[in-house]
């Protein structure tokens, strides 16, 4: 895995909850990626980008000394659209384009937070994922700390997102998803990459 690392000015601290609601990106730019077809379209468009965003799901464990056998869905975004793969044994298991897109090096994958997604994406699928930048270190500003994504969506963008813990804890392994997981799942692929964009330009 290559980590990069940036350095940025030090920010004043911002009053998240005083800011107005992040709008997420619109359904109609989600595809669950369920079909070869499907995968295969996926494929061409995360392929053709120079930088995607990056983020995984896993059914959460509430039995102390239970293992997680996640993830149970892979994020992926473009600028423009965002693709979920949901691997459930009823959806089709999209590995060798996952492992094609994961293990590019000239594509950036960015997303808070990575360490343990990459991880377990290894010890599930075997993907060792390549070119990886996880923007939780990369935007500490010197600090020991990392920073969220709800921290730098407020600096770069003045806006609040919304991370609910009910729906962060849900089951992502259901054979059907809410339309609640899918948009905040797309949400933090697709911000990650945005904040991305805006920080390079930053810099």
């Amino acid at each position: 895995m290559t980590e990069t690392q940036f350095s940025a000015e030090p920010q004043a601290a911002i009053d998240i909850a005083a800011l107005p609601p992040y709008d997420g990106i619109s359904l109609a730019a989600v595809t669950m990626v369920r079909t070869a077809a499907e995968a295969a379209s996926a494929l061409a468009a995360l392929m053709a980008s120079d930088a995607i965003g990056f983020d995984t799901e896993s059914r959460p464990t509430f039995v102390r000394g239970e293992i997680s056998d996640g993830p149970h869905l892979i994020q992926l975004a473009t600028d423009d659209h965002v693709y979920l793969f949901h691997l459930t044994p009823a959806n089709y298991r999209a590995s060798a384009e996952l492992r094609e897109i994961l293990e590019a090096p000239q594509i950036l994958k960015a997303g808070f937070g990575l360490s343990d997604d990459v991880k377990r994406l290894h010890s599930k699928l075997g993907i060792a994922c390549a070119n990886v930048l996880d923007l939780a270190v990369a935007l500490r500003q010197h600090k020991r700390n990392d920073v969220g994504a709800k921290a730098a969506v407020a600096r770069f963008f003045g806006k609040q997102l919304q991370k609910s813990k009910k729906i962060t804890t849900t089951n992502w392994a259901l054979p059907q998803l809410s339309e609640r997981q899918i948009q905040y799942a797309a949400d933090d692929a697709h911000v990650a990459l945005k904040i991305y964009r805006c920080w390079k330009r930053e810099r």
